[in-house]
């Protein structure tokens, strides 16, 4: 097996950022030539995290609230002591969802559900330039 290395870089604002990089990850996928294996995406930094869903509105909208019920951002979390930065509740948050996605590539392509896409969650309450690393397998 030999393996592919690419990254993909997005830029994200405050708050809970859900954005569709499935178009990026599938030219990733289409430019590696690799037919059947598999994709692995990696975001570092622990306040990100990757999933997938039906990227629509009232999808995106019900997982905000969803994710606002799971990890509220005003209550007590003991890394804002630490550190000072107000962010302990998108460490939760990047915790429950995981760090890390793998995708089966079938024939040249992503093998995702005809609603399903991938997405890039960002919880942090500031901009950042997300990585997202990734692996192709063939």
């Amino acid at each position: 097996m030999a393996a592919k290395h690419r990254q993909i870089f997005i830029n994200t604002t405050s708050g809970t950022d859900i954005l569709d990089i499935t178009r990026e990850v599938a030219r990733e996928v289409e430019e590696s030539r690799v037919v059947n294996g598999g994709v692995t995406l990696f975001v570092p930094g622990s306040t990100g995290a990757l999933t997938t869903i039906e990227f629509e509105s009232g999808v995106i909208n019900d997982l905000k609230k969803a994710i606002d019920r799971m990890a509220p951002v005003d209550i007590y979390y003991e890394h804002n002591e630490r550190w000072g930065d107000g962010n302990g509740y998108s460490h939760v948050r990047a915790a429950i969802f995981g760090a890390s996605l793998h995708i089966p590539v079938i024939d040249g392509r992503l093998t995702l559900g005809t609603w399903q896409q991938i997405v890039l969650l960002d919880f942090d309450n500031r901009p950042r330039k997300r990585r997202i690393e990734v692996q192709i397998i063939d």
